[in-house]
């Protein structure tokens, strides 16, 4: 039997609220990407947030991952993230420089204001060649936050996993 972990960054907590949407659906473990230097969850500073990420993204930062994230044990790994300038914010390209997904099956989930995937899911298979990559969810972000199951269970019904 396959072992599954849904593994997220979430600053305001849309994406948060899908992987524990899909934890719950998958029984899989669940586990947070947290930064070494946080980000400002407050709503209210949400354009100094975006200046910031996009800085992060204009100069290809790296942000530092705090915590150790053991991925050897899991078959499939749901891999969830915002959408920041219409792409992954950049502590998820620091996961990927930081861990070997070779051998695995990655199914990407994200949460937009109207970008969609923002074609994260084919730079996930461009950034891991050696893993299988799934179809991916995108779910707005009011959505994620008032409840997502339905979409969660169809999507999850279509991957066949």
């Amino acid at each position: 039997m396959s072992k599954n972990l849904v593994l997220y960054f979430s600053v305001y907590g849309s994406a948060k609220a899908v992987a524990e949407e899909i934890a719950r659906q998958t029984g899989a473990d669940i586990e947070e990407i947290i930064p070494v230097v946080p980000y400002d969850s407050n709503r209210a500073n949400y354009n100094a947030l975006a200046s910031y990420a996009k800085k992060e993204h204009d100069e290809n930062r790296r942000p530092e991952i705090k915590n150790e994230i053991s991925i050897e044990e899991y078959d499939n790994i749901f891999i969830g993230y915002p959408m920041w300038w219409y792409t992954f914010p950049m502590i998820i390209y620091t996961l990927f420089d930081k861990y070997d997904f070779s051998g695995k099956t990655l199914i990407p989930f994200n949460t937009h204001m109207g970008s969609g995937d923002g074609g994260t899911y084919e730079t996930v298979s461009q950034l891991e060649p050696n893993a299988k990559v799934l179809k991916g969810l995108p779910v707005e972000m009011s959505k994620a936050e008032k409840g997502c199951k339905k979409e969660v269970t169809e999507w999850l019904e279509s991957l066949n996993i």
